[in-house]
């Protein structure tokens, strides 16, 4: 067992010795760690949403649930990540959604402040988003993709799905009659990640798009982010067992 130092906090790294390695049908390692706040159930059905295609693009990334990652930012920027074994509130202000930490020569590890994020819509998309950035930083985007994305660019869309895709389309277009090709690649690799993030979130969680939006940014057009969904959904089909859907307005 991993055990806790002076303060209480356990190395992430024996976090990752330590905890029951598993793989889900699609071959997507996770382990669970104290409390997630969600039963092995719902994490299960979470991990199994990765589609084989994607799955198979992660490499050897391992994904732990804990109720939280600190913050090693906050203790220097070397400083050794490390994992609150319970939660209290004292260590949620110094704790962070997730951290990247390498645990071999080919091996990292993703962890996931399950109780920080706090209900099973947050942690979805946290466990996506960092599945979505794996696979861009493996496979790259899919072409068919980035000529969507950039076509929707050019004609002005309205809004984008993230704060950083919403930036550097922003910084890709800043001068009229010529493309920023640095800002342009950054933009369609995050709306790229953003898409596949919220394509899986719709496999495994019932919500509503709103659900979203923040105020730094415009949230994207609905048919805009229809257009990519559907495009996503066929490069990368539903797992057996998971629905794609999109529905334009909940009955009453």
């Amino acid at each position: 067992m991993a055990e806790g130092l002076d303060n209480g906090l356990v190395r992430a790294i024996d976090v990752a010795r330590d905890v029951i390695l598993r793989h889900a049908p699609n071959g997507v390692a996770f382990g669970v760690y104290g409390d997630s706040g969600l039963s092995d159930q719902e994490l299960e059905r979470l991990v199994q949403a990765v589609p084989l295609e994607v799955a198979g693009k992660l490499g050897l990334k391992q994904y732990f649930f804990v109720p939280l990652a600190m913050n090693a930012g906050r203790r220097g920027g070397d400083a050794e990540t490390m994992i609150a074994p319970t939660y209290t509130t004292e260590l949620a202000d110094d704790a962070i959604c997730h951290r990247n930490v390498k645990l071999g020569p080919s091996v990292d590890g993703v962890f996931l402040s399950t109780r920080l994020l706090g209900d099973k819509f947050a942690i979805a998309f946290e466990l996506f988003i960092n599945v979505g950035h794996g696979f861009v930083e493996v496979a790259g985007v899919p072409a068919a993709f980035a000529e969507l994305c950039w076509s929707q660019a050019l004609a002005d869309v309205r809004g984008e799905t993230s704060q950083d895709s919403w930036e550097s389309r922003g910084l890709a277009l800043a001068e009229k009659g010529k493309v920023d090709e640095k800002a342009k690649g950054e933009y369609i690799e995050a709306a790229f990640s953003d898409g596949l993030a919220i394509y899986l979130l719709s496999l495994s969680v019932d919500f509503d798009y709103s659900e979203l939006r923040e105020r730094e940014y415009p949230l994207l057009a609905p048919q805009a982010l229809a257009e990519r969904l559907r495009l996503v959904a066929k490069l990368f089909p539903p797992n057996p067992g998971y629905e794609f859907a999109i529905k334009y307005r909940r009955r009453a």
